[in-house]
């Protein structure tokens, strides 16, 4: 009887470990090798390698957090990951060049940029499934993403013609564009909903929009070859990479301040934060490999090898986005 309840607890404590195990796994796009590589976040070992679609660049979970979508832009489709085990769910073929992807707010509207087509697709979402609404022509390499909190506008940059454009996403029209610094790359909104964050890759700085009046207010100094945001979670701070510049800002979205910086070697890019907010995983998309930073000391602690030009990385227990 004691061994059959040893067996059995012996059993559980396995089980649960391999649960714990499964929910630190990190999905690391590898781009150029068309492939998703999935690395264990306690040992920084690889795990497996698998491929995709060419071209898979940004990836971001379903509002149920149930699904990882990653956007394979070449390969015109959708991947939907298991976002604890990083194994495949489903395909969701026929989405043209997807390259940058996001969902609304309130999780009635999916978009996705198409930096090759030179323009948006708004898909209406009902959970599982996307329904192509309109078809939005913008100014040349349309690329990131941001909304206002209450779903009416989404904001897009436009690398090819060094502009912004505000989608209203009830009349699925643009509403207006402007023009911002060389290169914008990465978009974010502030949490109190104010102002609009650029990151100018074609330059070192980050560019404060009042998205309301239409115009630029501050540009607050950065590294060369600003690039894309994360933020900690805290409503307060937020992280920005400079690709040129191989290091990583911290922003105060409150006093729109350069508080601090990251030194990363290889071209930092795409940013994930634990849900303890105290490591933060780079993708490094000039040297094949992965960061890990120790958030409190502000030092890199580790360096991943993964595929080529990886960007986008994703695991389940991450912070809140702002």
């Amino acid at each position: 009887m004691f061994r059959s309840i040893r067996r059995a607890s012996v059993f559980f404590l396995l089980l649960a470990g391999f649960q714990a195990a499964q929910a630190n796994v990190v999905v690391v796009l590898n781009s150029r090798d068309a492939t998703v590589q999935l690395l264990d976040q306690g040992t920084h070992k690889s795990l497996e390698t698998f491929a995709v679609g060419k071209e898979p660049h940004h990836l971001m979970a379903t509002p149920d957090n149930k699904s990882l979508i990653v956007a394979s832009a070449v390969g015109n489709e959708l991947v939907f990951l298991d976002p604890k085990t990083g194994q495949v769910q489903r395909r969701v073929k026929d989405i043209l060049d997807p390259y940058q992807i996001g969902f609304s707010p309130d999780q009635k509207w999916f978009l996705a940029t198409s930096l090759r087509l030179d323009r948006v697709d708004l898909y209406k979402y009902n959970g599982k499934d996307f329904t192509l609404s309109k078809r939005v022509p913008l100014p040349k390499l349309p690329s990131h993403i941001a909304f206002d909190a209450k779903s009416t506008m989404a904001f897009v940059t436009q690398q090819g013609s060094d502009q912004i454009s505000a989608i209203d996403l009830a009349t699925q029209n643009v509403k207006w564009t402007m023009p911002v610094g060389k290169l914008p790359a990465g978009i974010a909104m502030t949490p109190d909903d104010k102002y609009l964050l650029v990151g100018i890759m074609g330059s070192d700085y980050v560019e404060v929009i009042d998205w309301r009046a239409q115009k630029s207010v501050k540009r607050i100094k950065a590294g060369a070859g600003t690039h894309n945001f994360r933020a900690q979670g805290d409503n307060r701070l937020t992280y920005v990479s400079n690709r040129v510049s191989n290091t990583i800002n911290i922003i105060d979205q409150k006093t729109l301040e350069n508080v601090g910086t990251i030194n990363v070697p290889g071209g930092p890019d795409c940013m994930e934060i634990t849900d303890d907010g105290k490591t933060m995983w780079v993708t490094l998309r000039w040297i094949k490999k992965v960061a890990v930073i120790d958030l409190p000391s502000r030092k890199v602690v580790k360096m991943i090898p993964v595929g080529r030009s990886p960007h986008g990385v994703f695991f389940a227990n991450s912070s809140a986005r702002m």
